[in-house]
């Protein structure tokens, strides 16, 4: 009598296989999380799932989709899901088995020779150019278009990544390990998510990068394609961290059509020739005001995003593109506030069609050299 329930038991193995942990993206069954699966003779199922830890923030999503997944299994008739919470050793092993052998300390995934993420460093000589919504939606758009994309809210002093994006979970710890808040499929961490309401954060340089190290090494990203920094204005101790800890960066710098905004964007541009990164392109934001007659108001001026970009094209001897202009739309701030980017709620005006034109161009994934014969032979002598 017990072969048919042993049977089932394997089918509803099978099905949680499908289910993913929301903030890791991996299989319950393969993180440990699956403790016991039992069917007693009416086909109901009783299900005890191991949580990372006992308040996480993720445990209605995952009672929902264990239940869609164990229902959907011939013969079963109910299902009742019961959540208790991994010891410090499952924990441990969790860690071990997300970082892989050999990295029982943390490192920064990003600066490894063999990584494949493009990193995007998203710069602005001054605040107010609307870098941070010009981040959220390129963030948003690449992740629509099926790209792992991760964010780290670098803007400490002036974080509003969180906000723009809706979240308003705290990330989950799981020992030294922190498994970032997700939205729209962009994984998120910010200083915001850790302090009290609105709280000031009051830090100078060594605080500073140690915080950014933190949210490269100690955060779980995943496999990303793509990794966007929102840095805080200016040239300071965050860029020069950045420098340090991720020299293969790629930066983008934001600016307005304003010829006085442009002056100051090219000078967090230039720091590429001391830090030695390359620069990716620029973005003009706030570029005109179509009017209802079709005519477009410029306000803040014209051709301070071009100017930018030959300025840095004649400093740094490389070309650096214009990567787009994007329209001034009430519906940007409005859908930022809301906390839905503006290429989601409204892919069809033309402020989201101008910046998804900005992810299509950033959206390529590096290829690794690792393990790839590069064709060179020996010259004759």
């Amino acid at each position: 009598m017990s072969a048919p329930t042993t049977s089932m038991e394997a089918a509803i193995q099978t099905a949680l296989a499908s289910v993913q942990d929301p903030e890791i993206r991996r299989p319950i069954t393969d993180l440990g999380m699956v403790r016991e699966v039992t069917v007693d003779p009416t086909g109901r199922a009783t299900i005890e799932i191991l949580l990372t830890v006992a308040g996480c923030p993720m445990r209605d999503k995952l009672n929902t989709d264990i239940t869609a997944a164990v229902s959907a299994v011939p013969g079963v008739t109910g299902v009742q899901i019961g959540f208790g919470a991994m010891s410090t050793e499952q924990r441990q092993a969790l860690q071990a088995s997300l970082r892989g052998p050999g990295a029982a300390e943390p490192v920064i995934p990003f600066a490894q020779p063999g990584s494949r993420t493009r990193v995007y460093a998203v710069a602005s000589g001054k605040g107010g150019v609307g870098k941070s919504s010009v981040t959220v939606n390129l963030a948003a758009a690449l992740a629509a278009k099926g790209l792992s994309v991760g964010v780290v809210d670098a803007d400490i002093y002036g974080h509003s990544v969180p906000r723009m994006l809706g979240i308003t979970a705290r990330p989950t710890q799981v020992e030294d390990m922190i498994m970032p808040p997700q939205a729209y499929g962009v994984k998120v961490i910010s200083i915001g998510m850790f302090t009290q309401g609105n709280a000031a954060v009051v830090w100078r340089g060594p605080m500073l990068h140690r915080a950014l190290q933190q949210f490269l090494a100690d955060v779980y990203w995943g496999d990303l394609d793509v990794l966007l920094l929102d840095l805080p204005p200016g040239t300071g101790d965050v860029a020069i961290s950045l420098a340090q800890l991720l020299p293969s960066a790629e930066i983008l710098v934001v600016t307005t059509p304003q010829a006085a905004a442009a002056e100051v964007a090219e000078r967090a541009g230039a720091i590429a020739l001391q830090t030695h990164q390359r620069l990716v392109g620029v973005v003009e934001n706030m570029s005109w005001l179509e009017l209802p007659t079709g005519e477009r108001m410029e306000v803040f001026g014209t051709g301070g995003g071009q100017t930018v970009a030959d300025s840095l094209t004649r400093i740094t001897g490389a070309t650096v593109p214009l990567l787009g202009q994007i329209p001034l739309d009430t519906r940007v701030r409005e859908a930022g506030d809301q906390g839905m980017p503006i290429v989601l709620d409204a892919p069809d005006a033309p402020a989201a069609a101008a910046l998804s034109a900005v992810a299509d161009r950033l959206a390529v994934r590096r290829e690794s050299l690792l393990g790839k014969p590069l064709g060179l032979r020996p010259s004759g002598r």
